[in-house]
Order: C-alpha cells, then structure tokens, then sequence
C-alpha cells in the first residue's frame, strides 16, 4: 500500500505561501472571526504549513493501521464534518466501538477530547487512542511502534515532509512527531461560517435553545465541556466512572459539540440517536407545535 512519491512532497511545499515554511509560529496564519481567539497551542508543537501537509497525510494514509485497511479519515470523513455516519465504528479486528465517533470541527478549542476521560486535553495525546488503544482495538498499533516507523522512513515523500516539518528534530520520524503532525492537521479544521454564525437562525428555535439547551451546549463551540448524565437507565458503558472509579460518576459523558450537527448523524455517545429529533427524545424534551414539554425518562 506504500507510495513513494516524493514528487507528492515538493508539489505539498511549492503550494505552501511563501515558499517552505519553517516550524515556527509565524508560519501558520488562523483566519478566523474577529470574535474568536487564537486557540492554545502547545509550545513545543507550533503550528507551520507544511506541519499541516505533512498531518493531513498521515491522516488519510490507511498504512497507519496494522493491516492496511483504516486511516484515521475511515471514521473520520469530511463529508460527515468529521464524523463516520454509523452509531460505533469496529476496529481493525472486528472489535466493536464503544462510543460514536466525534466530528473534529473546531477541536483545537475544546478543553478536553473524548466521550470520557477528562484526562486527554491535547490532540497529541489523544493520537495515541486510535493508534495503539486496545480497548477496544482501533488502529491496531499497539506494539508495533517500530513497524510503523519503518513504514513511514521507507517513503521518500514523508522524509522529505518530516525534514521540512521538523527541522529542529533532524527530521526525525517517530512516534512523537507523527502524533504531533496528525495534532497540527486537526487544529487546521475551523469551523466559524455556519449559518448561526451569521445570525442567520429561527428565532422560535434559538429562544427555545436558550432556555432549554444552552445550559451545556454553550459558547461558541456548542460545549461546556463537563461531563453530565441525561438518563438514569443503566448502561454498559459506565463513562467518567471508568477512568475514576467513583460510583456517582457512572453514566458521566463529556458534552458533544453541536458544530455541524446536521451532518454528524447519529448521536450521543453511543450513537442510539439516529435524528437530532430522536437526541433531542433522549434528553427528556418531545416538540410539540405549541411549545416543549419536559418529561421524565
């Protein structure tokens, strides 16, 4: 499955703006709203062009995976703003999902990164879930650290990418550097032209929003990011519980964005919803012509 192209490379470089960017801050220029801040990133993973080049790559590059068969774009498709479309994407063996497969826009703003463990607030860290988690198995790397370096040095178009990404490294390619390359292309994925953005919204439904939603889907991003229970029904997966083992903390899950909602089907965290009007069910809230009416679940 390996293409060594290195003309790839140099065409990725000769698009970038001013020539071949260095890894340094200035080289990456956010366009975003006026309203929108810069988001955090780390000190020792500036943002740079070709960083982003080199990111979106790997990110597409199916040679990631034990076997061959998944990107990290086989759950995460940009039709889907970054989502997968189905409720939990198996892994490479067969193993099943546990959770819905998020949509990645606006990510570089979120305080923390999956469904359930508080502990994963940076990209570069939570690169290592995919690759080499083993439960459940994604990717399928666990192990295998080598093996995919050497996959990745035997192409001419990713030493000439990682020489360019990172100079101050020797353009060394290692599992730090992927995961950091693979952080860079996922912060490059803004969302701020929506049509909410524009105020372009049913005022009915942004009133009813506001009372009734807004209380954790909040900011500009849709997300308080804590982590709260919508259903007393017991369920297998145990959420924040199993990374603190507290009881009360059972069925805990971190508040999705709703940037591209419309797309991002199905919903919640295992994915049970498969309408907004069936998420919107499973909070305790059913639309009436008139009005929207709290139940108890």
């Amino acid at each position: 499955m390996r293409r060594p192209v290195a003309a790839a490379a140099a065409l990725i470089l000769a698009a970038a703006p001013f020539g071949l960017p260095s890894a340094s801050p200035s080289a990456w220029r956010w366009s975003l709203p006026d309203r929108v801040a810069v988001p955090v990133v780390p000190a020792d993973n500036p943002m740079s062009a070709v960083k982003v080049a080199l990111g979106r790559r790997l990110f597409y590059d199916a040679d990631l995976s034990i076997d061959g068969t998944m990107a990290c774009a086989t759950c995460h498709e940009q039709k889907r703003g970054f989502a997968d479309g189905t409720r939990t994407r198996p892994g490479v063996h067969g193993d099943q999902g546990l959770r819905n497969v998020p949509g990645l826009a606006n990510v570089a703003w979120l305080p923390s990164l999956t469904w359930g463990d508080p502990r994963i607030t940076s990209l570069e860290a939570q690169a290592f879930v995919p690759l080499f988690g083993t439960q459940p198995v994604e990717m399928g790397m666990a192990g295998q650290e080598p093996e995919l370096v050497r996959r990745l040095h035997g192409d001419a178009c990713y030493r000439q990418l990682f020489r360019a990404a990172f100079p101050e490294r020797g353009g060394a390619i290692d599992i730090g550097t992927v995961t950091k390359a693979l952080a860079s292309f996922q912060r490059s994925l803004v969302s701020y032209d929506a049509p909410v953005d524009r105020g372009e919204t049913s005022p009915a439904g942004a009133a009813l929003f506001r009372n009734d939603c807004a209380g954790c889907h909040s900011g500009s991003n849709f997300t308080d990011g804590r982590f709260h229970r919508i259903t007393s029904r017991l369920r297998m997966d145990r959420g924040l519980a199993d990374i603190t083992g507290r009881t009360e903390d059972a069925g805990l899950f971190r508040t999705p964005s709703l940037r591209n909602v419309a797309v991002t089907a199905p919903y919640l965290h295992d994915g049970r919803a498969a309408t907004l009007r069936e998420a919107i069910a499973a909070h305790g809230y059913v639309y009436e012509p008139a009005h929207v009416r709290r139940q108890m679940i």
